[in-house]
């Protein structure tokens, strides 16, 4: 007999349905075709002790199985539960005519308990598109799944509970969550909170600049000096999410099995990749393609704390993906495309020893030194940061300050504030969606400066020896901090401003 079920494989963000034929005939044998790789072959002694332990039996027949397209590779083992329900069809111990009008997946113990899945979400969105009527999964998953509208989704403990289902015995029901009052329920109070900082005025308003115009920045300042506390905060001033932005990054974060029992991710993501990371783990890829640190942290901030101790080829991968906002992997067999829209957030020490021109550090570094440390870091990586600010160490009387700074949550109204007048100014624009992404033609559109302020920044670049490379992004954060003021013009005030955050194009540090 001859019977179809349905799973799907998930390439990238994207979900595939795999179309799985199982047929049982006289004979013995265990056939399994269509490129399966090693996990999905060993199904079959999972599968089989699983519907022993469960009162059923993999029949003593000849049974071939293709998953079809057969010139698709499948990977991973949550294909147990498809297989299992279409031997128990094709072998007469399920007695149902409506197994193909579902899509089921799952792995399966021994027991014939089911595990999570990777990527629950991708494929549940590919079920309701191509018209499934539902999809059976493992209820760790179903959170995930359910945020699909117009589509059955069944979390399942145990595959005896998906048996009884199509046997008509069951009694499990489709889960029903509320899409808008998962992404409505944010956090009041954020776990790390800009109220907590004592001092460190300066840098908090540069962070402020950074947010509302969704600016790349380096923090440079010793050790202890609160680099790392600065930029824990930066995700709790940045605006809430949208939907679609939520969407997106639940998806991705399904796809790389981070979101068991969540449901919509309605936080933007805040990731922290130890520096020995290697570049398959930031950018994403792997013989089973995973997505990188910078996707997970799509929509959200990416810190890489110590920048000068990553490698300089790990640092140098993520120049693309700073430009276009996705990574595209290609392999002989794949291209996978994961989108990659993040903030950089990069602190490093002044010098080797971290104490750079304090006449009382424990340690000093010889120009060479500082050279070579600084050299780490290329021209292109640093040409894609806006914003550099000086981060000094906090006095004993701000430390023992009794009185709160202000809290991430106000400061976060004056960030969305600003965001919205960016938002209207790019409507027009598909791809830009904030200051930080303008390009050449842009900045000479909105920023065009008066002849006090063209004369201000001629006179700082030239005094303070600034690069080439400052002027644009000089010009694009003055653009920021008029956006603040809501001013519709770019002024002198905005301008001196902004050329303060340019401390590594100066004399001294990177030439």
């Amino acid at each position: 007999m001859l019977v179809k079920v349905f799973g799907s494989a998930v390439f990238g963000v994207e979900a595939t349905t795999i179309t799985v034929e199982v047929n049982i005939d006289k004979g013995v044998g265990y056939h399994l075709v269509g490129l399966p790789d090693n996990a999905i072959k060993e199904s079959s002694y999972r599968i089989a002790a699983a519907l022993k332990n469960n009162g059923y039996n993999l029949p003593v027949k000849k049974i071939t199985i293709n998953m079809a397209p057969a010139d698709l590779r499948k990977e991973g083992s949550a294909y147990d539960l498809t297989l299992a329900i279409g031997i128990l069809t094709a072998s007469g111990q399920i007695k149902s005519d409506a197994v193909d009008q579902y899509l089921i997946m799952g792995e399966m113990s021994l027991d014939g308990g089911l595990q999570p899945i990777k990527g629950a979400l991708s494929i549940a969105i590919k079920a309701k598109e191509e018209g499934f009527k539902g999809l059976f999964l493992p209820i760790q998953n179903v959170k995930e799944a359910a945020i699909v509208s117009g589509l059955d989704v069944y979390g399942v403990e145990n595959v005896l509970q998906v048996i009884d289902f199509f046997e008509g015995n069951g009694s499990i029901e489709p889960t029903i969550i509320n899409i808008q009052e998962e992404f409505y329920k944010t956090l009041d109070f954020p776990e790390f909170d800009f109220a907590d900082v004592k001092g460190q005025e300066s840098i908090k308003r540069c962070m402020e600049i950074a947010a509302s115009g969704g600016h790349n920045i380096i923090l440079i300042g010793p050790p202890g000096s609160g680099k790392t506390m600065l930029a824990k905060r930066l995700p709790s001033i940045l605006p809430p999410m949208t939907m679609n932005e939520a969407l997106e990054t639940t998806k991705i974060h399904s796809v790389a099995g981070k979101v068991k029992d969540i449901g919509l991710m309605n936080q933007r993501p805040f990731r922290s990749p130890h520096h020995t990371a290697s570049s398959v783990s930031l950018v994403g890829g792997g013989s089973f393609p995973q997505p990188g640190e910078i996707s997970l942290a799509h929509n959200g901030v990416l810190f890489l704390d110590e920048l000068p101790e990553f490698k300089r080829e790990v640092l140098e991968v993520m120049r693309q993906p700073l430009e276009d906002r996705e990574v595209t992997i290609s392999r002989a067999k794949f291209t996978i495309t994961y989108p990659s829209s993040f903030m950089l957030v990069a602190s490093m020490n002044p010098s080797p020893g971290g104490y750079f021109n304090d006449p009382d550090a424990p340690v000093s570094s010889s120009p060479a030194e500082m050279q070579r440390y600084l050299s780490r870091i290329s021209g292109p990586l640093l040409d894609r940061i806006d914003i550099h600010i000086e981060v000094t160490p906090v006095p004993f009387d701000k430390l023992t300050e009794i009185r709160k700074g202000e809290s991430s949550i106000e400061i976060r109204k004056r960030v969305t504030k600003a965001r919205e007048i960016q938002s209207q100014r790019f409507a027009e624009f598909d791809n830009i969606h904030y200051n930080a992404q303008m390009n050449t033609k842009h900045i000479r559109e909105y920023c065009a400066l008066d002849e006090i302020s063209l004369q201000l920044l001629k006179t700082a670049m030239e005094r303070l020896n600034l690069s080439a490379r400052a002027f644009d992004r000089i010009l694009k954060v003055s653009r920021t901090i008029a956006d603040l003021e809501a001013s519709e013009t770019v002024n002198s005030s905005h301008i001196a401003e902004a050329i303060q955050y340019r401390s590594l194009d100066r004399d001294g540090w990177l030439g």
